[in-house]
């Protein structure tokens, strides 16, 4: 396939707002491609080569691309980064200069995608001396073939920066609708042109009503129309309460539309088959992936999805409870257990080959050896997969140290052994997910606690089960919290012995954490203002924002305060600190203040959340303050406009 047919579809996408109509253009793209074209496709329309969980990254600095446009274009530096301080962007700089460029090329073939897609991922995995000079061949010789709009787009991919707003639901949907029967009820309002134009012009197409489906549907049109819509479709009316959810694979039932008039029926035949996707998602984080099970077997072959040793998988997540006392009495049987002030570990086990992931799948084994010599050690089977939460311990007084510290340990690339011996770890187990070949999710978490602890060597201080302790008694409950807080952990959380796991997804019914602070939020940076005076040549001040439905990211608030102008501690973040790590990441440019991409997440503390029109989250956090930044976090999973609408809710006993 060529590459140009992918970059038609960004062109829409880029000028469609709507996202049901985001979802149909990329359904309509996939549906008739090749497993080959759809794996790099949906990648590439993530702004991305490899999967989520991989650590190769494809981007390159800016500063490094406007030189790529400088060499291919014949243009000099100055004039490009000129036009990217007022377009930017730097694909509308590319598509600009590849536009009028000076050096034209002779003889230059179309570009494929899979030419494309090879490139990039040689991008990635290009390492050593001479390296950078290597990367900015690979890409040069991709904008030299390409059209403008092809360069745009090139650009934008090394820069991460695809501004097609497309996120991972969109995705999720997008395989729905492509190998799914595409499911409908009628009572949704907010359809109903979009129904009445698909019944007017749809020809060709096979269609299953139930009978209150069929009615409403005569009502909308009329019977004259309706019954010319017979006459153009394969229309056929059954009872759909227990319709074989096999049939909904179009492959298999041979059906393009199910049409209801009980909107319960309707969404929960929707919902099963995005429930059957995001299951194969959370146990295998790649949707190109997904798409091809999806596309090739179906609903069956969604339900079989396993866990795959070496591959992370989205871990079950916790709600925040309003008391100790509310989480307590939220389950008939409980167990408290110790929140710590660590990593979230998921530990695979393939024989002698020991996998380590963070909470948001960053593969850090390379950094943790002692872990993995503690795992090949005392875990007494061949394969598993385990939880826990890995704590940084101070030598000089047993106590655990800050995240923020164990953080130098996640992003240390040299010198690991010595940093392991100054900052030593504890892992602190509490579950069991994946056992020999069968995954455990199905058993209470009361089984599966007891099956850790039969299979785990205990050693104390470096590798034990999670402390916990089982209970309704609420004072001894509280004496167990408070225990937590004196040992300089984060809290407790509250676990339902008899719930099963769920990765994914945050449980009520499941696990509850309990915390002394107010809730915090976990923000995203995405852009700062240039600080005057003792911050001058920093960024000053930060433009933190929070996601929306779509995950795209609407400003909150800015801010200043939480952050050291000078270290007097090795966990102390300060304005150079945050500068470094967003420089490379500046998008556009406007007298002092910068636009980033949201790549940062931090954690905020705040006074209070008002109603602001100044930002579009339609929020403004009051005092603002830098809590930590959010190593183990990705900005996928910050918080959302949602949780601040309930936050606010609940201040001054509105909600």
């Amino acid at each position: 396939m060529e590459y140009a047919k992918l970059v038609e579809l960004y062109e829409r996408l880029e000028k469609t707002p709507s996202r049901l109509d985001k979802v149909g253009m990329i359904s309509s793209f996939l549906e008739n491609l090749d497993d080959n074209d759809v794996r790099m496709s949906i990648l590439l329309l993530q702004g991305k080569v490899f999967p989520k969980w991989s650590e190769k990254e494809i981007g390159l600095a800016a500063k490094t691309s406007a030189k790529i446009i400088s060499a291919t274009s014949g243009l000099s530096e100055s004039i490009v980064m000129k036009d990217f301080s007022e377009l930017g962007d730097l694909g509308l700089v590319a598509e600009k200069a590849i536009g009028k460029k000076t050096q034209m090329v002779l003889f230059s073939k179309k570009l494929s995608l899979g030419n494309v897609f090879e490139n990039f991922r040689r991008l990635a995995e290009t390492e050593g001396a001479g390296s950078a000079s290597r990367k900015m061949n690979l890409v040069s010789e991709l904008v030299s073939s390409a059209s403008p709009k092809e360069a745009k787009y090139i650009i934008r991919t090394i820069t991460e920066d695809l501004r097609i707003g497309v996120a991972e639901g969109v995705i999720r949907d997008a395989i729905a609708q492509a190998w799914f029967a595409d499911v409908e009820w009628l009572g949704n309002a907010g359809k109903k042109d979009r129904f009445i134009s698909l019944f007017l012009n749809s020809s060709g197409k096979s269609f299953v009503f139930d009978a209150e489906g069929a009615k409403k549907a005569k009502r909308m049109i009329s019977e004259e129309k309706f019954e010319d819509f017979i006459k153009r479709n394969n229309v056929s009316e059954k009872d759909l309460s227990d319709f074989d959810e096999n049939l909904l694979w179009k492959r298999e039932g041979k059906i393009d539309y199910i049409i209801t008039g009980d909107d319960s029926l309707g969404n929960d035949l929707y919902k099963r088959i995005v429930g059957y996707i995001e299951w194969a998602w959370f146990l295998n984080p790649d949707y190109a992936e997904v798409a091809i099970i999806a596309k090739n077997k179906g609903i069956i072959g969604l339900k079989k999805a396993k866990i795959t040793p070496g591959r992370p998988i989205h871990v079950l997540l916790a709600e925040k409870a309003p008391s100790l006392e509310d989480a307590i009495e939220s389950f008939e049987h409980v167990a408290l257990e110790v929140k710590y002030d660590g990593m979230r570990t998921q530990i695979h086990k393939d024989g002698e080959r020991v996998w380590l992931f963070t909470r948001r799948m960053e593969n850090v084994t390379a950094m943790f050896p002692d872990i993995v010599d503690m795992i090949k050690r005392h875990v007494k089977v061949e394969v598993c997969v385990l939880e826990g939460e890995s704590v940084g311990i101070d030598q000089k007084t047993g106590k655990p140290v800050p995240f923020q510290k164990l953080s130098q340990r996640i992003h240390r690339k040299y010198d690991i052994r010595k940093l392991a011996k100054e900052i030593p770890v504890q892992v602190n187990l509490f579950d069991v997910i994946f056992l020999e070949g069968e995954m455990l999710f199905d058993q209470p978490f009361s089984e599966r606690r007891r099956i850790l602890s039969e299979i785990v060597e205990e050693e104390n201080g470096k590798l034990q089960l999670a402390k916990q302790l089982v209970t309704k008694d609420i004072e001894k409950a509280r004496v167990f919290y408070q225990d937590a807080l004196s040992a300089g952990q984060e809290g407790v959380m509250v676990k339902n012995l008899d719930a099963p796991y769920q990765p994914g997804k945050r449980v009520a019914g499941g696990w509850l954490k309990v915390k002394p602070i107010m809730e915090t939020l976990d923000l995203v940076i995405t852009g700062a203002v240039w600080g005057t005076g003792k911050r001058a040549g920093w960024f000053g001040s930060f433009i933190l924002s929070a996601r929306d439905e779509d995950g795209n990211f609407r400003e909150c608030g800015m801010m200043g305060t939480g952050i050291k102008e000078k270290k007097t501690a090795d966990d102390d973040v300060t304005f150079k600190d945050l500068t470094e790590m967003i420089k490379d990441d500046i998008t556009t440019e406007k007298d002092n203040m910068v636009i980033v991409k949201p790549r940062i997440v931090l954690e905020i503390a705040y006074e209070e959340i008002q109603e602001s029109p100044n930002y579009a989250s339609g929020y403004a956090l009051r005092f603002p303050r830098l809590v930590r930044i959010r190593y183990d976090r990705s900005p996928d999973e910050a918080d959302t406009i949602e949780r601040m609408n309930a936050l606010f809710m609940r201040q001054k006993g509105r909600g």
